[in-house]
């Protein structure tokens, strides 16, 4: 009963601050958890967030932040990783041997000049994200540390992927705001 006072309370609130998305809430989800983005619903937003975050870099990979969060679902990684390995390794896919969409340094190690070639940022994204799951973390390296060692020469590697984390982590989005409510 308290749940539902308590619920009742914050939908006659959000009603006088915002009338039409609380309606639309409303009714959409009676008796249910959801997120509340005024505007409209929206239960992840991390595309919005990640594709925003990467036009504030000119990205060229802005375009691709669904499939980002689509393969990092698929192989269980953190949202963020692939997409901060391109912040550190080639500033967002800004600065990549030609024609090459390897925006992650990805299999340089072969001794290879541009490391593996690509055929569209999607096919990039799907191998990097692949490679994490089976050659990192599956075999237990799971933090920016422990994959660096294995995945770059520099020592610098590990602080500028966090840092890129970081970034997108604290990344605000102009066109949504989400408040978790549980129905």
């Amino acid at each position: 009963m308290a749940i539902y006072l308590i619920t009742s309370l914050m939908v006659i609130f959000l009603f006088a601050l915002y009338p039409s998305a609380a309606y639309a809430a409303w009714s959409s989800v009676a008796h249910s958890s959801a997120l509340l983005t005024f505007g409209q619903f929206n239960e992840d937003n991390r595309v919005t967030r990640l594709k925003e975050a990467l036009e504030r870099y000119n990205s060229p990979l802005a375009k691709e932040a669904k499939n980002f969060i689509f393969y990092a679902d698929k192989f269980q990684l953190d949202w963020k990783l692939v997409a901060a390995i391109a912040g550190a390794e080639s500033t967002f896919g800004k600065h990549i041997p030609s024609n090459s969409f390897n925006a992650w340094g990805w299999a340089v190690y072969t001794g290879r000049q541009t490391g593996a070639v690509f055929t569209s940022w999607e096919e990039g994204i799907a191998v990097v994200s692949r490679g994490l799951r089976e050659g990192y973390l599956n075999e237990g390296l799971t933090t920016p540390e422990q994959i660096g060692r294995r995945y770059a020469a520099s020592h610098a590697w590990p602080k500028s992927v966090r840092f890129f984390i970081g970034k997108i982590t604290d990344f605000s989005p102009s066109s949504t705001r989400t408040i978790p409510v549980e129905l």
